[in-house]
């Protein structure tokens, strides 16, 4: 009988007895732990780059610093871009690894000691991220950290650019800026600052801030769309749109002819009145009219950044500040001010806006009661109270014509309709049409048919539904009271 021998058993994991084979990888170990160390040594550091950069005086430079907020990332980006391709081929970007996990760093730490250069932020790949820059999903590759190298000569330049960090708890855009000659640094910055605020992506648009600081794709602003509205859109007596529209779109339009003759341009709206009679739909006609204004949305959560709408609203002129529901900020505490309500730091940013800015305030709210003494103690800061009352019979049957859309509607019992809903909101009709829609397509068993007939007993039936004692929670949420409610303030 005969026996071939195999392959040597490997060793157990925990067999440590020392094995012939235990030589050959202990020496690869070594000789690659020996050539990846003796190639590191061999790489570029953000300190030889510079050094070789600007020279050896480098850390005597000066270091220019610029800051800006979130927000301003895009734009940002968008003035480098401008410098990048001025300086073409003497243009250089790299990219940095491995900063994750030492927290805020600037020039001043590159250039340190060679413990930082070996194991602090080194040059690696650039990484970017993309950023809204426009409605409709347009975006722009911004960069998050790099430094450039811009220049060649005796016009040399380096930036470090930092974009804001949510993981590293960093919410500003930081670019430390070294040059040869401290003036170019200085003026390098200014230049940025002119060529963002030329570029800016938000001005003449719709934006509104999100919940957080880094809000949606990592960016504090978010684009709206601008709505598209005409004037038969709006359902409101004469007197009271063509007050509104002079004090909006008439300033607007007629702004340099009223600076020339020493009026001022700022001014604040409020509308008021209860829920469901078309505050927010006279907003948003507003906002199609003011094609060309910068507007900025605040609602709800967002309310916060009253200071941060005004500083935008300050900056990108022709410009426009919502705060709906300013009601829910009458008595909230401000982050900022401790002691003092929001709304009185949003009267104070009212009031810090030069006369002759071109910025309309509008504010809408369900209660002009809570609001009133506020404005009673800072005048000035509202120039016309707009009251959007419950339509009434001509409106309710102008609304109704608007709401039907392409409904066939039966109209000969319209004036029965019309008796039953004084004091109902432009919301109620609403809800009566669409509720009408529903019974008919109920009652027509032929869901094949391309149109669909309201008759007025379908009318009469919805609204039957609507009034009925069930659904006074309902009517509630629609904006309309079963009893008066004396909730207007006497303005």
């Amino acid at each position: 009988m005969s026996f071939s021998a195999g392959p040597a058993a490997a060793p157990s994991a925990d067999d440590h007895s020392p094995q012939l084979s235990d030589v050959g990888r202990y020496g690869r170990y070594v000789i690659q732990r020996f050539v990846s160390k003796a190639r590191t040594v061999d790489q570029p550091t953000f300190r030889s780059l510079l050094v070789e950069y600007l020279g050896h005086e480098v850390h005597d430079l000066p270091i220019t610093v610029e800051q800006w907020p979130a927000y301003e990332h895009v734009n940002v980006q968008g003035a480098l871009d401008v410098v990048l391709t001025e300086h073409g081929d003497h243009a250089r970007i790299i990219g940095v690894a491995g900063h994750r996990h030492h927290g805020p760093f600037g020039i001043a730490d590159l250039l340190g000691d060679d413990r930082f250069a070996m194991h602090g932020p080194r040059p690696g790949n650039v990484t970017r991220i993309s950023l809204p820059s426009g409605p409709g999903g347009d975006t722009r590759e911004c960069l998050r950290v790099a430094l450039l190298l811009l220049g060649d000569g005796d016009d040399r330049i380096a930036v470090l650019f930092r974009g804001p960090d949510p993981e590293s708890g960093s919410s500003e855009l930081t670019l430390e800026i070294v040059a040869q000659h401290p003036a170019q640094a200085e003026s390098f910055g200014r230049r940025l600052r002119e060529l963002a605020l030329k570029h800016n992506v938000y001005r003449g648009q719709v934006v509104s801030f999100g919940r957080s600081m880094f809000g949606e794709r990592g960016s504090l602003l978010r684009f709206r769309e601008r709505p598209t509205m005409s004037r038969e859109d709006l359902i409101l007596p004469t007197a009271t749109f063509d007050d509104l529209r002079r004090q909006v779109v008439g300033v607007a339009r007629n702004s340099a002819r009223l600076r020339a003759a020493g009026q001022h341009l700022k001014r604040g709206i409020l509308l008021y009145g209860p829920p469901g009679v078309g505050k927010t739909h006279s907003v948003r006609y507003l906002i199609s009219e003011l094609v060309g204004t910068t507007v900025v949305e605040l609602t709800g959560e967002t309310l916060h950044g009253i200071r941060e709408a005004c500083s935008v609203a300050r900056t990108l002129q022709p410009a426009m500040i919502v705060v709906e529901d300013v009601d829910l900020i009458a008595e909230e505490r401000s982050h900022y001010g401790g002691e003092t309500p929001l709304l009185f730091t949003l009267l104070n940013e009212m009031d810090g806006l030069d006369e002759d800015a071109d910025v309309i305030f509008l504010l809408t709210t369900n209660r002009a009661d809570l609001l009133e003494p506020a404005l009673a103690s800072r005048p000035g800061r509202v120039d016309q109270a707009v009251h959007i009352e419950l339509p009434n019979r001509d409106s309710r049957r102008r609304l109704i014509e608007l709401y039907r859309g392409n409904l066939d509607l039966e109209t000969s019992r319209l004036d029965t309709v019309l008796d039953r809903t004084e004091g109902v909101t432009a919301s109620f009709l609403k809800e009566l049409l669409r509720r009408s829609a529903v019974v008919a397509a109920d009652r027509d068993k032929q869901p094949e048919a391309n149109t669909l007939v309201v008759t007025a007993a379908d009318l009469d039936t919805a609204l039957d539904d609507l009034l009925d004692t069930r659904n006074q929670m309902t009517r509630a949420v629609l904006g309309y009271r079963d009893e008066p409610m004396d909730d207007e303030a006497s303005f």
